[in-house]
C-alpha cells in the first residue's frame, strides 16, 4: 500500500492491546495470576519504603537506595498491571493512542530509570565490601542523594525524546497491538509513518540507557565477589557470596532481557519473542526485587520483627480497652 493509500484512510484513535489469552478460561486463568503478582508487588515494596523509613538503623545508604528502587517498582508495576488487569476483567482491551503514548512515556521513564538506580546500588556496594576503610567518608548523605536524583532525572529525559517522535507518528491502518502494554516497537509496527529514524533512536537510547549502567554493575560485582573469595572465614564468604550471587541473577536478567527487546536488530518476528522477554522485566522484577535485595537481609528481618510486634501489642491494648468498655 503506497504512502499516499495510507493517508486517505481514516486516523487510528485507539488501540487493542491484545495481551497473553484470547479464551475465557485463560483469561481468568492470566487474571488471577496477574492479579497476585500485583498484590505481592506492591506489599513487598511498601513494606519496604515503610520499614525503611521508620526504624533508625535502617537509615543507611544501601536502604536509602533500597527504598528508592521500592518506590520506582511500585510505580513501574502500577503504570503496566492496573490497566492488564481491567482489559482481562471488563473484556475492554482497547486504549486511546495518548493514553498508549502516555504509558509508554512513564514505562521508558521508570525502565532507564531503573538501570541508572540499579547501577548506583551496585556502586554502593562495591566501596562497602571492596573499600570499607573510604566507604563513610566516599558514601555520603549528599552523594546519595546526587545519585538517587540523577537516576530520575536521567530516565525521565532519556525517554522524552523517543516519546516526542512516537507522538508525531500517523496512525491509520490496523489497531491491534500484539503486546500486553504500550511499548515501542510495537506501536512503530503500526505506524503509517517512515519509522526508521524513531525505531534508530529508540535502539541508541536503549542501548546508552542499558549498556554501560549493566557493565558498570556487572564489573562492580565482580569486584566484590573476588573480594568475598578472599574472606578467611568460610561462613562469611559463603553468606557474602549467596547474596552478591542473587543480585547478580537479578540483575542480569533485567537487563538482558531490555536489551535483547531494544538493542539488538528488530524484526518483525520478534513481536511475540520480544512481549515473553518484556514479562522479565516488567512484571517478574519488581516482584523479586524487594525479596532479593531486602526481605533477605537480617537487618531488614530484625525491622519487620519488631514492626510486627508493635502491631500485635497495638492491637492486644485495643482489645482491653474494648473489653474495659463494655458493660457488665
Amino acid at each position: 500500500m503506497t504512502k499516499q493509500e495510507w493517508k486517505n484512510k481514516t486516523t487510528v484513535t485507539e488501540f487493542i492491546l491484545l495481551g497473553f489469552g484470547n479464551g475465557p478460561e485463560t483469561e481468568s486463568l492470566f487474571f488471577l495470576v496477574f492479579l497476585s503478582i500485583y498484590i505481592a508487588t506492591i506489599t513487598g515494596n511498601t513494606s519496604i519504603i515503610v520499614l525503611t523509613v521508620a526504624h533508625r538503623r535502617l537509615h543507611t545508604p544501601m536502604y536509602f537506595f533500597l527504598g528508592n528502587l521500592a518506590c520506582l517498582e511500585i510505580c513501574y508495576s502500577s503504570n503496566i498491571l492496573p490497566r492488564l488487569l481491567l482489559s482481562y476483567l471488563g473484556g475492554d482491551r482497547s486504549i486511546s493512542v495518548r493514553g498508549c503514548i502516555t504509558q509508554y512515556y512513564f514505562f521508558g521513564c521508570l525502565a532507564a530509570a531503573e538501570c541508572y538506580l540499579l547501577a548506583a546500588m551496585s556502586y554502593d556496594r562495591y566501596l562497602a565490601v571492596c573499600r570499607p576503610l573510604h566507604y563513610p567518608s566516599h558514601m555520603g548523605r549528599k552523594l546519595c542523594l546526587q545519585l538517587a536524583a540523577a537516576s530520575w532525572i536521567s530516565g525521565f529525559l532519556s525517554n522524552s525524546l523517543l516519546t516526542f517522535l512516537i507522538t508525531n507518528l500517523d496512525f491509520c491502518g490496523p489497531n491491534e497491538i500484539e503486546h500486553f502494554f504500550c511499548d515501542s516497537f510495537p506501536m512503530m509496527k503500526l505506524s503509517c509513518s517512515d519509522t526508521r529514524v524513531t525505531g534508530l533512536v529508540t535502539s541508541v537510547v536503549a542501548g546508552v540507557c542499558s549498556l554501560p549502567p549493566f557493565l558498570l554493575t556487572f564489573s562492580s560485582y565482580f569486584c566484590i565477589i573476588t573480594t568475598v573469595m578472599r574472606i578467611p572465614s568460610a561462613t562469611g564468604r559463603k553468606k557474602t557470596f549467596s547474596t552478591c550471587s542473587s543480585h547478580l541473577v537479578v540483575v542480569i536478567l533485567f537487563y538482558w532481557s531490555i536489551l535483547v527487546v531494544y538493542v539488538l536488530p528488530h524484526q518483525d518476528t520478534q513481536v511475540s519473542p520480544s512481549k515473553v522477554f518484556s514479562v522479565f522485566y516488567t512484571i517478574l522484577t519488581p516482584l523479586v526485587n524487594p525479596l532479593i535485595y531486602s526481605l533477605r537481609n537480617k537487618e531488614v528481618k530484625e525491622a519487620l520483627r519488631k514492626q510486627a510486634s508493635k502491631l500485635m501489642a497495638f492491637r492486644g491494648l485495643l482489645s482491653v480497652k474494648k473489653g474495659g468498655n463494655n458493660p457488665q
